[in-house]
C-alpha cells in the first residue's frame, strides 16, 4: 500500500514515517531528506536549495519533481513506499500523478495529519535530529526525548536544530501551507484519512495503522 502524507509543519510527519519503516518495511522518500542530502554533497544545486530552506520557502517544482522522480526508479517497487513532504502543491501533485502513471503505479490512500498552528509551533522549537541516523527527536514531549541528555539514542552523537527551525521560518512555512499545501486535501478526499495528530505519539501511530488496515501486532 502507497500512501502520502499531507500535513502542516511538525505534525509528526518524519516521525510517523521513520514508525511504519521500521515496523512495516515501508520505503520512506521524504522530500525534506532529498533535499538536505542535496546540500550535504555541496553541488551547486544543493548550495542554491539551501539559500531557499533558510528563507523558509519552496524548491522550484521542476527541481523538487525530478529528484522525487529519480528516488521512485531507484527504489523497489514491489515494496509499499511512502511521500513524505511531496507534494505539496496543486501542480505537484498533477505531476507527480503523470510519473506515477509513467511507472505503473498508484498512491492508495493519503493520510492527513492534522494539528494546530500554535502546537506546531511549540514542537519545531524543541525539535532535534540525529545528524547520522536522521531520527527526530523532541524535547518537550517524553515520548521523543532521548535516553541520553542531548545524545542519540543510536549513533551516541550529539543532537542538533535544523536551521529552519526557526518561529520566522516557521510561520512562513505554515503560511505557505495554509495557501499552497491544504487544496490538497480536497483533491485527495477519496482516498483521504484525516488524523489528529495532538496526541501522544503511541496513540497517533495505532490510529494511522488501523487507517491503513495493518496489523498492531
Amino acid at each position: 500500500m502507497n500512501i502520502i502524507f499531507i500535513a502542516p509543519p511538525a505534525a509528526g510527519k518524519g516521525t510517523y514515517s521513520s514508525l511504519l519503516k521500521e515496523k512495516y518495511g515501508y520505503t520512506h522518500i521524504s522530500a525534506g531528506d532529498v533535499l538536505r542530502e542535496e546540500v550535504k554533497n555541496k553541488t551547486k544545486l544543493g548550495e542554491e536549495i539551501d539559500e531557499i530552506m533558510q528563507r523558509g520557502e519552496m524548491i522550484n517544482d521542476e527541481i523538487m519533481l525530478k529528484l522525487i522522480e529519480n528516488k521512485l526508479k531507484n527504489i523497489d517497487l514491489t515494496k509499499p513506499f511512502m511521500l513524505d513532504g511531496f507534494p505539496r502543491k496543486m501542480n505537484q501533485a498533477l505531476d507527480l500523478e503523470k510519473v506515477l502513471k509513467s511507472l505503473n503505479i498508484e498512491i492508495n490512500k493519503i493520510i492527513y495529519i492534522n494539528i494546530t498552528k500554535e502546537t506546531g509551533l511549540k514542537r519545531i522549537l524543541s525539535r532535534k535530529t540525529c545528524p547520522i541516523c536522521k531520527k527526530i527527536y523532541n524535547l518537550e514531549n517524553a515520548e521523543l526525548t532521548p535516553k541520553e541528555e542531548g545524545l542519540c539514542d543510536e549513533c551516541k552523537v550529539e543532537l542538533s536544530s535544523r536551521k529552519d527551525d526557526t518561529k520566522e521560518t516557521y510561520e512562513t512555512r505554515y503560511d505557505i501551507y495554509m495557501n499552497e499545501t491544504k487544496p490538497l486535501i480536497e483533491y485527495y478526499k477519496e482516498k483521504l484519512i484525516e488524523i489528529d495528530g495532538s496526541g501522544p505519539v503511541e496513540e497517533v501511530f495505532k490510529n494511522i495503522i488501523e487507517a491503513l488496515g495493518e496489523t498492531n501486532d
